[in-house]
């Protein structure tokens, strides 16, 4: 069987459209019923439409609802069928065609303009409406601040939702320009993709008028709205602004924002040979948002809940503000600039910018550890996501909308990001370089396909990359190398590399480069020997090189993280690794050694209780500050397995206790460094469970008990409130409402709603359950998402179990009902697994009867199912007393 054979049919029957359009008989069929654009639908009017250029008019009031007209006007080539135009859950009031008004055809999702309206040539479609904000953070979503009754509004589109915005043609190969009039309040600021070219009085309103775009397409174009404070920073090339709303402004350093923002402009400016294009560089903080940020083109959104604090930012969170900032900024080169064809393509638009995002990151700001950050993050969710049996390859078909984000996972942003590490490190860091710049010239302002960007890093190279992209991009799975060498005398006798795939459904060898290091225990350091880079294929490929060398203790396959590779440690590296992780000096290597233990309690080789007491030996001496984040990090999801494997043991509580005083110990050791008190304090609030170390943090929170050196801000005091109330804690339901009266903001009403929802009380779980699945609830989609993410913590399994039949059994309906943007939250925090034998089984049998599934859901399902299997094997590895 083909593999891309949808792909092919797909593009073999726009081929057939196009070639003979203006025929009677070559009318394409009528288009599905339904709120999602096929890939066939998109591609039939993409061959008839171009040259698209929309004039926009807003009415906004801040009301529930607003009102726009749309002006399309494009080249069409045939009159041989009807046209659609997008326009979701609106109410159409007038449409006229060239001049001409016509009865609306409108069925919710899009109206359809008849054949004998349209002409051959160039056309305009003027389409007035009236439509509801979005709530759910699509479209152009509307938030009343709870502290102050501002209204806030912005846009949001990916992947595809400018139709709940404005009539449009909403597919990425329809570019267009886009020229906006947005009548607002007077207090009100409204950005767009260009900058206003006229502010106009309108009575109690004031008229914004913004000069045409280039060309975009419609996901990448927005328009946002309200009574926003305003930062200007005009030092660089570029004007820059910063937005957020008027209640959070105080909890915004725009110095941080503008340094970063300067920074990355001349970075990509001279990495890519290509200027900015969008002549201004705005971003806003946003409420509500569904995402960490979105790419809009000049206009660029981020999430209030990723990057406001009311503390001082820690390097950590500084870090993640730099790389997401750099992040989006790729996009407006790769995504913006130059756009995919068709949504199967955005794989290469996320993998391109989260690699240019880190490499940016790691070379224009301080942080320099990017990659070693990105190892621990990004790749490890990639190397879970690829050994999952639901695993997928990098580039696979969207045959609609509606499956557009089916696929939008850590292989998506991290493998793909991986793939073009190797690739440049195969064709060299300068010809990667030059084939991107071509690309982005021979393609600007254009869709592209993978080949179009494959060919442009071949011509530089003067290589045949279709192996490579075969291998790479077509194939899913990870594969695993290992070093295996043999000494005589002191010296390597041999030693070779061995790749073996997942399995017999996973076949594919990769060629890769890495490079191989030798390590030789000396003078209380793992002391470096050799470092060589290799290029392998196939199953055995030798490494010459090393012969005679000094005989290691360890060998470590993929130094410097080259590669896309599970690394599997021989006996005697495994073993030097897990008692000298202090006398590594080298940091990202002592990253992967780490790792490479939580591999093995995720492979149940290792027992969990053995690396706990890797931790307890370890953590506490680690100085740097972003692998203690990672080994943190673990340290976390172990307590989540130790909490779903149900250990009541004598060893278990032990442990528990154990793991609180480390980070306790070590929260007043770091006495005087911020950083790292903080992250020692995080990891507290997460460990502790225990009658006394819910005791000290209610002290903390009460001001009885002083951490030196500590201050106790609002997201920290919040953070107490929910973990008294995970344990309920005696007296912690009455704190909730105490702390509400604090904090009054937004933030504050999902904190409080969290810490409630989170209470062991089986009538708040049935009462916010019901919540949850009610789909017609007013209850904004924000809340909806915090109430699941706070249901059923690991420990509340008696809980869970409660309720956990039931939510199975209504996945189907509650999945038929509801959409794409409902089931990815609540897929993945109510399918319920409770790593039980039991629990086990109902997941298998309901993954393989609940065959009517949305895509998404389905895979989430499976993901579950899969964990389940996994935190089962963790219990029975370990092999301290049950």
């Amino acid at each position: 069987m083909n593999r891309f054979a949808p792909r092919a049919l797909a593009i073999a029957t726009a081929f057939a459209i196009s070639t003979s359009a203006g025929s009677a008989h070559a009318a394409p069929p009528p288009r599905a019923e339904n709120a999602f654009l096929s890939e066939q639908d998109a591609a039939a009017r993409s061959a008839r439409v171009s040259n698209v250029e929309y004039a926009l008019a807003f009415t906004l009031t801040g009301k529930e609802s607003f009102s726009g007209v749309t002006s399309a006007t494009f080249d069409l080539a045939d009159t041989a069928a009807p046209l659609t135009i997008d326009l979701d859950q609106a109410t159409v009031t007038s449409v006229s065609v060239n001049g001409k008004p016509v009865q609306a055809r409108y069925n919710g999702w899009f109206v359809t303009i008849d054949a004998t309206d349209l002409a051959r040539g160039r056309n305009t479609v003027v389409i007035a409406y009236e439509r509801l904000h979005g709530t759910n953070g699509e479209g152009l979503h509307r938030m009343v601040d709870p502290v102050d009754g501002r209204v806030y509004t912005y846009s949001h589109f990916e992947p595809a939702a400018a139709h709940q915005m404005f009539a449009v043609f909403d597919q990425p190969d329809l570019k267009a320009t886009y020229q906006v009039t947005a009548t607002a309040p007077a207090d009100w600021h409204v950005v767009s993709t260009t900058r206003e070219s006229a502010i106009e009085d309108a009575g109690r309103m004031k008229r914004w008028v913004f000069p045409k775009t280039k060309k975009l397409s419609p996901y990448n174009f927005s328009l946002h709205a309200g009574p926003y404070k305003v930062w200007e920073d005009k030092r660089g090339p570029y004007p820059m602004r910063l937005f957020a709303r008027q209640s959070v402004a105080a909890q915004v350093t725009p110095e941080d924002w503008f340094r970063y923002t300067r920074d990355g402009l001349a970075f990509f400016d001279n990495y890519f040979g290509i200027p900015y294009q969008f002549e201004k560089y705005d971003q806003l903080l946003v409420p509500d948002f569904l995402y960490g940020a979105m790419e809009n083109a000049g206009a660029i959104t981020f999430a209030e809940s990723g990057f406001l604090h009311k503390a001082a930012m820690t390097d950590a969170q500084r870090h993640s503000l730099a790389s997401v900032i750099m992040h989006e900024m790729a996009h407006q080169w790769f995504g913006d600039l130059v756009t995919m064809q068709w949504w199967n393509g955005l794989w290469l638009n996320e993998s391109f910018a989260s690699f240019m995002g880190t490499l940016a990151t790691a070379e224009a700001t301080e942080f320099k550890n990017a990659w070693q950050h990105f190892y621990s993050t990004g790749k490890q969710a990639a190397y879970a996501q690829d050994q999952k049996s639901n695993t997928h390859p990098i580039e696979v078909p969207v045959p609609s909308t509606a499956n557009a984000f089916d696929n939008i996972d850590a292989i998506t942003y991290s493998k793909g990001a991986s793939t073009l590490i190797q690739l440049r490190h195969l064709l060299g860091a300068e010809v990667f370089r030059k084939g991107v710049h071509d690309y982005l010239t021979r393609y600007a302002y254009r869709n592209a396909r993978l080949d179009d960007f494959i060919g442009s890093l071949g011509a530089a190279a003067g290589r045949d990359l279709s192996g490579w992209t075969r291998a790479w991009l077509y194939e899913p799975g990870v594969n695993t190398i290992a070093a295996n060498f043999s000494c005589a005398g002191g010296k390597v006798r041999a030693l070779t590399l061995a790749q073996t795939a997942p399995g017999k459904a996973l076949p594919t060898l990769r060629e890769q480069r890495v490079q191989v290091a030798t390590f030789k225990l000396g003078g209380g350091k793992l002391v470096p020997l050799h470092a060589v880079p290799v290029t392998y294929k196939g199953a055995t490929t030798e490494v010459p090189a090393l012969a005679g060398s000094a005989c290691p203790d360890l060998v470590y396959p993929n130094y410097q993280d080259w590669g896309f590779v599970k690394v599997q440690l021989d006996r005697r590296s495994f073993q030097t690794a897990r008692a000298s992780l202090a006398k590594v000096d080298d940091a990202l290597l002592r990253t992967m050694l780490w790792q490479s233990l939580w591999d093995g309690v995720l492979d149940a080789k290792l027992p969990l209780d053995a690396f706990l007491e890797t931790v307890l030996a370890n953590a506490p001496l680690e100085k740097d500050y972003t692998l203690l984040g990672d080994v943190l990090g673990k340290v976390a999801q172990s307590k989540e397995y130790l909490d779903l494997t149900g250990q009541r043991s004598a060893w278990a509580r032990r442990m528990r206790t154990d793991l609180q005083d480390m980070a306790w110990k070590a929260t007043a050791a770091s006495k005087g460094n911020d950083n790292f008190q903080r992250r020692w304090f995080d990891a507290y609030l997460n460990l502790a469970s225990t009658p006394p170390a819910l005791a000290r943090l209610a002290g903390v929170l009460a001001g009885t008990t002083v951490v030196e050196g500590l201050a106790l801000n609002q997201d920290l005091r919040w953070a107490i409130v929910r973990r008294l109330n995970r344990y309920d804690h005696p007296g912690a339901a009455a704190l909730v409402a105490a702390e509400a009266v604090r904090d009054r903001s937004d933030a504050g009403q999902a904190a409080a709603l969290g810490a409630a929802v989170i209470r062991p009380d089986p009538k708040i779980k049935a009462e916010w359950l019901g919540t949850v699945e009610d789909l017609q609830t007013k209850l904004p989609f924000s809340k909806i998402r915090t109430a699941m993410g706070s249901l059923y913590p690991a420990e509340q399994s008696v809980l869970a179990e409660a309720t956990a039949a039931q939510r199975l059994a209504g996945l189907p309906a509650i999945d038929k009902a509801a959409g794409p943007v409902y089931m990815r939250s609540y897929a993945s925090a109510l399918i319920p697994a409770s790593c039980t034998p039991a629990s086990v089984k109902r997941l298998t049998e309901a993954a393989a009867g609940m065959t009517d599934l949305s895509a998404g859901t389905r895979r989430a399902l499976r993901d579950a199912q899969q964990e389940d299997q996994r935190c089962l094997r963790i219990k029975q590895a370990m092999t301290a007393p049950k």
